[in-house]
């Protein structure tokens, strides 16, 4: 609350300075806020009364302070969701709802990974002092994982943040080898799958109620996970048929996609929609 809306001398233990507050830095300007589906209730409500009237009380204040600012927000969770679990105030969600952008993750932008590599790589050599690289076998090898369906990069660039860290500080005089990147392969498939086996299971009979095969089951349940993680049919169909598709002169990746969940009556936005 204090870091957002500021407060006076005296607010609370350790307050012995003012302070502006990020509303009141961001008078007549643009303000930013990460992470939105984090605030607690009251900051909503003091947020959507900041964003209405232009006007807010410091923390520990009596008096009234305005601003004047553009607001952008950012989150990694649905907020619809939130609302309906009671943890996001309807309100303050229609009034920021005003232009939504769906970013891409890193797993739908591979085109960006060899240049946020080389990024990662440049900063951490001048956090360190010193000039590291990968050899040129190393590079390919991490490349061909990094773009492959194994790679599901979960965190985003935090993933590759800390996977070109690890290489960077393992490296002896500042040259990835190719045994450092097959250590870090390693990891990062173990890391990957310990998260996915202690994610929870589809129901099938959401989906399907008529009884179907142990095969098909199996089957569907990791083309329904598959879908519900991806944000088109087409992006699905490139993870499920990665090494098939490769062969095919011509590929239509949300087409075979389809034809599978038509078997069970389903369609990709059926299954997105209930995620």
């Amino acid at each position: 609350m204090s870091a957002l809306f500021g407060h006076i001398k005296g607010a609370f233990t350790g307050a012995v300075n003012p302070r502006k507050g990020l509303l009141a830095e961001a008078n007549n300007g643009l303000l930013f806020l990460d992470e939105i589906g984090e605030l607690g209730i009251d900051e909503q409500a003091m947020l959507l009364r900041a964003i209405e009237d232009k006007r807010f009380m410091p923390f520990g204040s009596d008096k009234e302070t305005s601003s004047a600012f553009q607001l952008i927000a950012g989150t990694n969770k649905d907020l619809f969701q939130q609302v309906e679990k009671g943890l996001f105030r309807e309100d303050l969600l229609s009034r920021i709802n005003l232009w939504t952008y769906q970013l891409p993750s890193l797993k739908q932008r591979l085109e960006d990974l060899e240049v946020n590599i080389d990024y990662e790589l440049e900063k951490n050599a001048q956090k360190h002092g010193r000039l590291i690289s990968f050899n040129s076998t190393a590079k390919e090898e991490y490349l061909r994982f990094a773009k492959s369906s194994a790679a599901i990069w979960r965190c985003n660039f935090r993933d590759l943040n800390a996977s070109i860290t690890r290489m960077s500080t393992l490296s002896d005089g500042g040259r990835i080898t190719s045994q450092i990147v097959k250590d870090e392969i390693d990891r990062l498939r173990l890391n990957w799958q310990q998260v996915t086996a202690t994610s929870s299971e589809v129901d099938i009979s959401k989906f399907v109620s008529k009884p179907i095969d142990l095969f098909d089951q199996q089957q569907l349940s990791t083309v329904i996970k598959v879908c519900q993680q991806s944000a088109t049919a087409a992006e699905a169909g490139r993870s499920l048929f990665n090494v098939s598709r490769l062969n095919k002169t011509s590929v239509n990746d949300s087409h075979r996609v389809s034809q599978f969940l038509s078997k069970f009556d389903l369609d990709f936005k059926m299954i997105k929609a209930d995620h």
